[in-house]
């Protein structure tokens, strides 16, 4: 027979040794549940972007990175503007019409500020990088027609100064325009934007 004072002290130690467990998984598990959270680097490459736009002269683009993809910010000079007028017949979404645009883009110039532009640089055929070809006619290697924008050397889709997609190219629609708004006259954010 176990005496009381037996009991007692076995009682003791299945307490211990299952508290002792217990501690022992949170420990494993915590390590192991914070592994699965996205790391630091990868939060800020979902971040959203601030752009300062007063170093950014007319006719100017700059390329920067948001969530791994390059997005270029375009001034636009007036002319640029002028000229989208011009092609309207040879593009195929002139308006933005296909669903995958944000309201601000449903427009011409598929901006906010018809001034600045602000654009996904991938193709919408494949996923290659287009190319600026900001200059008009034979300077743009384009031909003498060329009225500025960009083109994918990969498949020959060509894109307007508002990245809406020529027509009889590979590309099926215009190139994405990123979620943004303006924090104020010079201060652009890419990722976020005001709800309507």
């Amino acid at each position: 027979m176990i005496d009381e004072d037996t009991r007692r002290k076995r009682r003791i130690l299945v307490l211990g040794t299952s508290a002792a467990g217990i501690i022992g998984g949170l420990g494993a598990a915590i390590p192991f549940i914070a592994s699965m959270a996205p790391s630091a680097k990868a939060r800020a490459a979902g971040a959203p972007v601030e752009v300062d736009l007063d170093g950014l002269e007319p006719g100017m683009m700059i390329t920067l990175e948001w969530r791994g993809k390059p997005v270029w910010v375009l001034h636009r000079t007036d002319a640029m503007l002028e000229s989208l007028e011009k092609i309207v017949d040879k593009v195929q979404d002139p308006s933005s019409a296909a669903p995958m645009q944000p309201s601000y883009a449903l427009n011409a110039h598929r901006s906010i500020k018809p001034q600045y532009l602000v654009l996904v640089g991938i193709c919408t055929h494949l996923g290659c990088s287009p190319t600026q070809k900001l200059a008009v006619g034979p300077a743009s290697g384009l031909g003498e027609d060329w009225n500025g924008g960009f083109f994918c050397p990969c498949h020959g889709s060509k894109f307007d100064l508002a990245g809406r997609v020529y027509k009889g190219v590979p590309a099926p629609v215009n190139l994405e325009v990123p979620p943004h708004m303006y924090l104020s006259e010079n201060s652009l954010v890419i990722g976020e934007e005001k709800e309507v």
